[in-house]
This record gives structure tokens, sequence and C-alpha cells, in this order.
């Protein structure tokens, strides 16, 4: 079987990442793909809801704690993960989208946008296309408009393809 292809969307905080996420998902899926996302929070958050069961239990010193109801789980763990991590939760996908994650060698399409950045901050070297509302462009990477969900999804299928996935 194989493996899903993996494609990042990345930009500077309140660029627009999960608005395009929902966008590129529901784009994806409607072409019947089986789409899993990942999304890196560079801070601290806390994964449960006090006074939920799963909270008291890892309140109460369990390390790990699980929910499930037959149809989905939920798995919250302590201990450092990655993105590499992660992937493996979603080994039955076709396309995993990851939001954040700018520092991954996966190819990616970074979103840069008047009044928020001016400059992409992502490498180069991975980055799949800019997606932009401004006039600039980085020599051999396709620029992109905000709202241009189909040419954002036909550049990451056909990364896909390229990539035997």
């Amino acid at each position: 079987m194989a493996r899903p292809f993996v494609f990042a969307i990345t930009g500077v905080k309140n660029s627009g990442k999960t608005t395009l996420m929902e966008k590129v998902i529901r784009a994806l899926t409607s072409r019947g793909l089986r789409v899993a996302s990942i999304k890196h929070d560079a801070h601290r958050f806390d994964p449960d809801v006090p006074g939920r069961d799963s909270y008291r239990h890892r309140a109460a010193g369990a390390y790990g704690s699980a929910v499930f109801d037959g149809d989905k789980f939920m798995v919250i763990k302590d201990g450092a993960q990655t993105i590499e991590d992660m992937l493996e939760f979603f080994d039955d996908a076709d396309i995993i989208l990851l939001e954040g994650a700018r520092e991954t060698d996966h190819p990616k399409v970074e979103i840069v946008r008047a009044g928020n950045s001016d400059r992409p901050i992502s490498n180069p070297a991975s980055m799949a296309a800019l997606v932009t509302d401004l006039d600039i462009h980085i020599e051999g990477i396709p620029t992109l408009g905000l709202d241009d969900v189909e040419g954002i999804v036909e550049r990451l299928l056909e990364m896909a393809a390229k990539n035997g996935r």
C-alpha cells in the first residue's frame, strides 16, 4: 500500500492557514480522497476539558488516556512527539495535510498576506507554491491567489502523482 502524500499549508499567525485548510480538505474529499489533518501548535495547549473523565484520569496521574465510542477515538499522551510520529496514525489516508510545520521538508504552500507578512518564511527548497495577495514572486515557485483553491489542489495532486501517490 502506498504511503499517504504529506503536504503542508504554512504561514505566519493569522495568515489564513485554517481557512485555507478547510477549503482544500473540502475540495479533496469531494474528489473521493481520504484526507487527514495534523495541526502543529507552536504553543502549549490543553488537550482535554476539565471535569471530563479523561481529564480526571490524567489529573490523577495517568500519562495517557484514550476515549472511544466505536466510530472514533481520541488519544492524549504526554511526551515529546514529532510530525513524523503523528503521520503513523493516518497510514490509511490518501493525503495528510499539515497546518503550520514550516520547518519540515514536506512540500508546502505558504500564505503571505498583505497586512500580515511581507515575505515568505519557509525554506524555498520545500515550497510547492506561494499563495498571496501581494505582488511577490520566487523564481521557480508558482504564485497563486488567496482564493485559488482549485489551483492549490491541482498543484498538490500534481506533486502527489509525481511521488507515486
